[in-house]
């Protein structure tokens, strides 16, 4: 019990991340497999897939999300401020991208129509379930991450980018890398209630 609390204590967002990783890249990548591979999902639709960016295409992609950012941003100094915040996720070593298969949501839906406006929510579910589960595992590692959302801002152009057929839709960005700094103290609210 002590082992799995401490696990979820550990896990944080680190947001100063760099490339020198404490375990092997296919370590990493494994870690990765495996978290996604074993995270549960509502009849067992397995509708969470990610994408794991390395070199080059981690760097791309948060070119790209700056790229779509500055078009909206109405000053120099906003453009300022937000490219440091992108530089400071393209500085880890690499980016997990989170997606949803709609396909399969589809699917179940008129497979089992009773259920049909739950399907999208329990596909939320699946990837909230999986990103937290790599998250976990990537901590344990020694391997800090972050969890960003700049869909459907960037889906786009990462879409055409690395060739993510149409069914796929991105959920989440989890850059991850080498703990530069340890995440700042953080106070955590009860939010049990237990009725006997």
């Amino acid at each position: 019990m002590t082992e799995a609390k401490n696990l979820y204590q550990n896990r944080r967002s680190v947001y100063a991340l760099g490339k020198n990783l404490p375990i092997s890249e296919q370590e990493v990548i494994e870690i990765i497999d495996n978290a996604v591979k074993y995270s549960p999902s509502a009849f067992n639709s397995n509708t969470a897939h990610v994408v794991v960016l390395l070199g080059d295409n981690h760097q791309k992609l948060w070119d790209i999300t700056y790229a779509e950012l500055a078009k909206l941003l109405p000053t120099d100094e906003a453009k300022a401020t937000t490219k440091g915040k992108i530089d400071n996720f393209a500085a880890a070593y690499g980016t997990i991208l989170f997606f949803e298969d709609h396909n399969v949501v589809k699917g179940l839906q008129e497979q089992f129509s009773s259920y049909a406006d739950n399907f999208p929510l329990w596909s939320e579910q699946s990837t909230g379930i999986a990103s937290f589960a790599v998250w976990n595992a990537l901590a344990e590692a020694g391997v800090g991450a972050n969890i960003q959302h700049y869909n459907p801002l960037i889906d786009e152009k990462v879409a055409k980018e690395w060739n993510i057929p149409s069914n796929l839709v991105l959920r989440a960005q989890m850059p991850f890398g080498e703990i530069v700094e340890e995440a700042a103290p953080i106070e955590r609210k009860a939010r049990v209630r237990v009725v006997k």
